[in-house]
């Protein structure tokens, strides 16, 4: 089934539709707030290792690895979105670039940080009003997920915006797109 309609922006795939899910409680990244999200990174996606932790249709990683991406991480704990995942990865051709895990975030950070993985890029758009984001963003950066100068996207409620942990992350930058935001966040390193 397709849900909302969605279509890789810029890139190798531009312009392709992927599939969504439909009535699952997923809300595709709006294509104004994908757009400045990647405005504000295209210099620095081509090569990237990226993790898109609550990917729901894949949307988020899939555009990274459209434009240019080496490797792209998608999780979700859904196993319906993850049926959904594997089908656009495959129609768009990024198998070979593309893991698709289907976990609970916390069992996916776990996982890959015992894999050794690490990430320029992190896009988290979790469920607005779970409380996901603090946590998810925190264990990111506490278990070295994402490198030195690494950045983690985090898509949010825009009344919701995310606040520095001192010691483990700051908030670079905001933006917000009428009733959603999102933040740029680095490590805070003294």
């Amino acid at each position: 089934m397709w849900g909302y309609m969605v279509r890789i922006i810029a890139g190798t795939a531009r312009g392709r539709r992927i599939e969504t899910p439909e009535g699952l409680g997923t809300r595709p990244t709006l294509d104004r707030v994908k757009e400045a999200v990647f405005g504000s990174l295209q210099f620095s996606i081509p090569g990237a290792q990226v993790l898109d932790l609550f990917s729901g249709s894949g949307n988020l990683g899939l555009e990274a690895l459209s434009r240019g991406a080496a490797r792209a991480v998608l999780n979700d704990q859904n196993p319906a979105c993850t049926a959904i995942i594997r089908r656009n990865v495959e129609t768009l051709g990024f198998a070979a670039a593309a893991q698709v895990l289907n976990l609970d975030y916390t069992a996916a950070i776990d996982r890959l940080a015992a894999e050794g993985a690490s990430f320029d890029f992190a896009f988290l758009d979790p469920p607005y009003r779970e409380g996901l984001s603090a946590d998810a963003v925190g264990q990111l950066f506490r278990k070295k997920l994402i490198r030195p100068g690494g950045t983690v996207v985090l898509e949010h409620a825009a009344e919701l915006p995310p606040q520095d942990a001192p010691g483990v992350y700051r908030v670079l930058r905001t933006k917000r797109f009428g009733k959603c935001g999102y933040s740029l966040i680095g490590e805070d390193v003294p």
